[in-house]
């Protein structure tokens, strides 16, 4: 199942979407402290997380999947994305020093082929973070939040998944856990459920959290020659051989 674009922007609008932003931008910048001089790349719905590196990185830009849409970002300024098939990024390879995945694994229909293209454009030091549901939590339950849509994953299930895409996971973590509720009260709590989660609950939390770096070398493979249509005008002589 997918979450439209516009579903998308709406939750993070209201006041739980906003909570869940904070929240996960603060575990992401711990990730990832200082990204000066770097290329960075959004892909699935990414934007919210990506405006603290805007002016600190090199460039930072999106890509969002063309089975949800596109949505112009950021507001009022100078769009930085675009939309792309998720199975043929249009970047070259190695081009990219760090690519951002949120809401967008659970929701492919091309999961491999999507981690392909990312393993394609990382550069050779390049690092992928990737943000998913997490099996375990009430957010995957919860169909009112886009965490609660499309195929949520366990730590174990993702880092499986990863490695066989000739990815190495580097870190693990688990984050959101405060419950998905819109009551004020636990929206303003939120700082304190992170705490006690992290220190006590780490498995439960609602988002898996995985930094991985690419294998440098993979194995090679046979690629099935593309044919390619050959247009002849139709009174012209036939040759033989073609």
């Amino acid at each position: 199942m997918f979450v439209d674009v516009v579903d998308l922007r709406d939750f993070y609008a209201g006041r739980l979407g906003q909570m869940a932003r904070r929240v996960l931008r603060a575990r992401i910048r711990r990730v990832w402290p200082d990204l000066s001089g770097m290329r960075v790349l959004g892909l699935g719905y990414a934007t919210p997380y990506l405006r603290p590196f805007i002016g600190e990185a090199e460039r930072v830009f999106a890509l969002m999947s063309a089975s949800q849409g596109v949505l112009a970002w950021p507001q009022g300024e100078g769009n930085l994305v675009a939309l792309a098939d998720e199975d043929e990024l249009p970047l070259q390879d190695y081009s990219i020093d760090r690519v951002l995945l949120v809401h967008g694994l659970e929701f492919s229909e091309h999961s491999r082929a999507l981690l392909n293209e990312i393993w394609r454009v990382l550069a050779g030091g390049g690092r992928l973070l990737v943000l998913v549901p997490n099996r375990r939590s009430l957010w995957a339950v919860n169909s009112g939040t886009p965490f609660g849509q499309g195929s949520p994953y366990s730590h174990s299930q993702l880092t499986r998944f990863l490695r066989d895409a000739l990815f190495t996971p580097e870190l693990s973590d688990a984050a959101l856990f405060v419950p998905p509720s819109r009551s004020r009260m636990i929206v303003r709590s939120a700082g304190a459920w992170e705490r006690i989660g992290q220190r006590w609950f780490n498995t439960f939390g609602g988002v898996v959290m995985i930094e991985a770096t690419k294998q440098l070398y993979r194995p090679a493979t046979e690629r099935a020659e593309r044919r390619r249509p050959v247009y002849v005008p139709a009174n012209a002589p036939l040759v033989p051989g073609r």
